[in-house]
């Protein structure tokens, strides 16, 4: 399927071939392009047409954006990579004047490239602005086109998008529409365990990521969120991972907090469960995380705000539990 989602001022061009047309999509004048050499390598003339391209190391978004702020020139910024190489883009563009834009060519299902949703820069925080962006290319072949156990990892990070969105206080039937058929994409997607999920498979996959996007864009997350990301920061654990390891047991909480709404007979959790069994993430213990950094985890988790968006908000002791059951 390929399609043009026209979304107030931003632009989504969704299907397979898409990357091809970038250039049409991204306009005229010179950018500067955020990447990775596994990402570059698959959009190679997205590279050749950059101004400057920037290979965006790993680590936390607020640090790497922080670094790059000197060396951005321009003000239209392309991201072809992850959540973090766009989420970084995002950043850099949000200490920029209102003229600075975005182009999003997403290579995982992180879904950043559909939501305004990201770190500050560091010593920025105070004068940058949140920054969505204003383009989007969802080209399938780049954004499933992770190997299958890293690709049911990143697929657990956007289950977590469409089990979490409908249950926050800002949630809205729009975003919980495209949040339901996210799910069900996801899990038609994976419907034989063990079996990688070929071309229809990943198509399905990157709808769902961008459905799932949209929706906790408009909706934000809570409880799960919070558990994963947290395990990021203070655990060193990794992203999709981490939202594959803590998921079925936030679906778990987020159903006791709204019996009947979120995951009524128990398919989300044990699809959850597949997905973290595939990635090689079936526990935090897989994830190189010493379970005595649980405690720094639930006790950092305990400050983030975003936890009143999912009600009764978690306290330490809760979140701690959580991540036992996890472990």
């Amino acid at each position: 399927m390929n399609f043009t989602w026209r979304d107030g001022e931003r632009t989504i061009r969704f299907g397979r071939g898409t990357v091809g047309e970038a250039a049409v999509h991204i306009g005229d004048g010179p950018y500067t392009l955020l990447t990775t050499a596994r990402a570059a390598a698959a959009a190679p003339a997205v590279v050749e047409e950059a101004a400057a391209v920037h290979h965006v190391a790993p680590g936390p978004v607020d640090e790497l954006a922080a670094g790059l702020l000197g060396a951005v020139a321009h003000d239209l910024i392309v991201a072809l990579g992850g959540g973090r190489i766009i989420d970084v883009a995002k950043a850099v563009a949000g200490t920029r004047g209102p003229e600075a834009r975005v182009v999003a060519i997403p290579t995982t299902l992180s879904a950043a490239e559909m939501t305004p949703i990201h770190r500050l820069p560091v010593g920025r925080e105070q004068v940058a602005r949140f920054v969505r962006p204003a383009v989007v290319i969802n080209d399938p072949d780049l954004s499933a086109s992770q190997p299958a156990a890293d690709l049911a990892a990143s697929s657990a990070n956007a289950l977590a998008h469409a089990v979490e969105a409908p249950a926050t206080t800002l949630a809205s039937p729009v975003p919980t529409l495209a949040a339901r058929e996210a799910q069900r994409l996801i899990d038609s997607a994976w419907l034989v365990e063990g079996e990688d999920p070929g071309a229809t498979a990943r198509e399905q996959l990157a709808q769902a990521a961008l459905l799932s996007g949209y929706a906790i864009g408009a909706a934000r997350y809570g409880l799960s969120h919070v558990l994963s990301q947290t395990l990021v920061r203070a655990g060193g654990a990794g992203h999709g991972p981490a939202n594959a390891a803590v998921l079925p047991v936030a679906i778990a909480a987020l159903e006791r907090r709204a019996p009947g709404r979120v995951d009524p007979d128990g398919t989300l959790a044990e699809l959850a469960r597949r997905l973290a069994r595939r990635a090689g993430a079936d526990g935090i213990r897989h994830l190189g995380v010493d379970e005595a950094a649980l405690d720094a985890c639930a006790a950092a988790a305990a400050q983030r705000r975003e936890l009143s968006l999912t009600p009764p908000r978690a306290d330490e002791a809760e979140l701690r539990e959580l991540y036992a059951r996890a472990w």
